[in-house]
């Protein structure tokens, strides 16, 4: 979807701010934990870990949402090296988000939120589209506009 399409806010949802910035994209929802060492291939951005609920997808792009990060501390670094490869999500939502995945948010200027005032199991599906925004603790689902007007 190009970024300057016109969208129409269906929902607003207050959370709490982790890292901050802005972005806009399609959700790809993992309702099991992501360790970001050894869950996901930094060159490539796809999970290769076959037990994993989003096997062989790609979070390049994506605005991410999983219940909170596990394992070692070097998936900070992990999370810096997919967005270095240009292959990381746009943003990150959590149910609650601890240390590891905070920090790799924060040095690779990736937007983070967490705590939504809504289970995010309960109102996203893969492929919505969402705007978050970390600084003012936000997000915003989005639908395409069916504007028939090319200009204003």
């Amino acid at each position: 979807m190009n970024v300057s399409e016109r969208c129409v806010l269906l929902m607003r949802i207050n959370c709490r701010r982790i890292a901050g910035g802005e972005a806009q994209g399609r959700i790809l929802l993992s309702k099991d934990p992501i360790s970001f060492l050894g869950n996901v291939d930094p060159d490539t951005g796809i999970i290769v870990d076959p037990q994993h609920a989003i096997y062989g997808e790609c979070i390049k792009d994506m605005i991410l949402v999983f219940p909170h990060g596990k394992g070692s501390t070097v998936g900070s670094y992990v999370i810096y090296q997919l967005s270095k490869n240009r292959v990381g999500p746009s943003a990150m939502i959590n149910i609650e988000s601890e240390p590891i995945v905070a920090v790799g948010a924060i040095i690779s200027s990736i937007p983070l939120v967490d705590e939504l005032e809504f289970d995010p199991f309960e109102v996203f599906h893969n492929g919505d589209l969402v705007r978050v925004d970390g600084t003012a603790g936000m997000v915003e689902v989005l639908t395409p506009s069916n504007s028939t007007r090319e200009h204003d």
